[in-house]
Formats: C-alpha cells, sequence, structure tokens
C-alpha cells in the first residue's frame, strides 16, 4: 500500500471517529497536534544548533572517545 494511499484511510477512519466524539476529546487530540508540531520544530531547532556546534568546534574522533571512556 502506498504511503498516500495509507495516509488517506487514516485520514478517513479518523475523520469517522471525530465526528462522533466529544468536544473535550477534539480539544485533547487539537492540543496533542499542537505539543507535536511544537516538539518537531524543538528538534528541527536542536539539529540546527547541532550543525552549527560541528562548524564551530568540529567533532571529537572515536578512537578518541573510545580511549577516554576505558
Amino acid at each position: 500500500m502506498s504511503s498516500i494511499t495509507r495516509r488517506h484511510l487514516l485520514l478517513k477512519a479518523i475523520s469517522e471517529e471525530l465526528e462522533q466524539a466529544y468536544d473535550d476529546t477534539l480539544e485533547d487530540v487539537l492540543e496533542l497536534l499542537k505539543i507535536r508540531k511544537s516538539e518537531d520544530e524543538e528538534d528541527l531547532r536542536d539539529i540546527q544548533a547541532a550543525k552549527e556546534d560541528i562548524k564551530i568546534n568540529g567533532t571529537v574522533p572515536w578512537s578518541e572517545i573510545k580511549r577516554e571512556i576505558a
């Protein structure tokens, strides 16, 4: 099954369930979606910061890390 077809089926199933859900459930779902979006944005900011840190400070060779923990 292609990812587009799977997504379409998931959206249809979710829509059917949401049509029958109580308002407080809808509010909970919306809040969870907002939290997920916020976490994704934070992850992207962290990735960019890590890339910048590597550009500035470089990386530590694995052999050096192994020596330090041995």
